[in-house]
């Protein structure tokens, strides 16, 4: 069976256009004739004038993502055109920005560099992220990204996802384990029922000097609530993504204490199309072959 699939740019051309059955053409800046036959189309990173191609494709059936995240996508879509997050390419680098945030603070190199600037040498005794307990909202690739890395810091994971399975909690768990975690990692997909689920009752019930890290979406996270916590003292926070995204020049979260911000950039590193593009060619050529996609969208977590 052939392909006909649409790609962003350059990138796309190159992946693709070696693999047999598959017919490949950028439909950026300009869609190319041949997209009225196109049955799968693959948006940049981010989803932009991608999301209005859908109704120009008469024989679309598949959206493959080069992004893990789906909220851009997920109910702008016709029932028959199928939706394919890039699970599995860009865990690792959103992991180790997650493991990378949590030693930030409990080794304390902002402080450390701080005195730097100053030429002062202030050595003292820092916390550790071994034997800490942190929480993982969020099960998936990313999340057992995560639960291996910790691993290898002797530190404690907690899986959860959005129904209890092996070895992972389900939400309704939450109430009983976020004041026994040091730390609470988001991981999980935005979708109504994730969306402000880090609320102000959420954020009370973990315990002093505990540390949120969203690398989920900005919308997981009531901003008002967090602003009061980090204020306060009482908790911290690095956070990738924001509510607002991006974070307007004059919002307090940039002058808050206790925060670490980067802009959405936990799985931008070196060789990130080089993956995406990897996971993408395994999917279509399924979808080739008549088999169901293995991340396909399903909405759980």
């Amino acid at each position: 069976m052939t392909v006909t699939v649409l790609v962003p740019d350059e990138h796309g051309i190159q992946a693709l256009s070696g693999i047999d059955g598959f017919r490949v053409f950028r439909h950026w800046p300009d869609l190319p004739p041949e997209a009225e036959d196109a049955e799968v189309l693959i948006p940049d990173f981010i989803a932009g004038a991608a999301l209005d191609l859908v109704d120009r494709l008469p024989k679309l059936r598949l959206v493959q993502l080069l992004t893990t995240g789906a909220d851009a996508w997920t109910g702008r879509l016709p029932e028959h055109v199928m939706l394919s997050t890039c699970r599995g390419a860009h865990g690792g680098s959103s992991a180790e920005w997650a493991v990378g945030a949590l030693l930030t603070f409990y080794r304390e190199f902002a402080e450390f560099d701080a005195a730097r600037k100053l030429r002062k040498w202030t050595p003292h005794t820092t916390d550790t992220l071994q034997d800490k307990r942190i929480l993982v909202i969020g099960a998936g690739d990313l999340g057992q990204q995560l639960r291996r890395r910790f691993d290898a810091f002797d530190a404690h994971t907690t899986l959860v996802a959005s129904r209890a399975r092996d070895g992972v909690r389900g939400v309704d768990e939450l109430p009983a384990l976020l004041p026994e975690h040091d730390a609470v990692v988001l991981v999980m997909p935005l979708t109504e029922a994730t969306t402000r689920m880090v609320d102000r009752k959420f954020l009370s019930l973990l315990p002093d000097g505990a540390i949120v890290v969203n690398a989920a979406r900005g919308p997981v996270v009531d901003t008002e609530a967090l602003l009061a916590e980090l204020t306060s003292g009482r908790l911290r926070a690095a956070l990738d993504v924001t509510d607002p995204e991006p974070l307007p020049a004059d919002h307090p979260l940039w002058t808050a204490p206790n925060i670490i911000i980067t802009p959405h950039v936990a799985g931008n590193s070196a060789g990130h199309r080089a993956r995406a593009y990897r996971v993408v060619a395994a999917e279509i050529a399924r979808f080739a072959a008549g088999e169901t996609p293995l991340n396909l969208l399903r909405g759980a977590y």
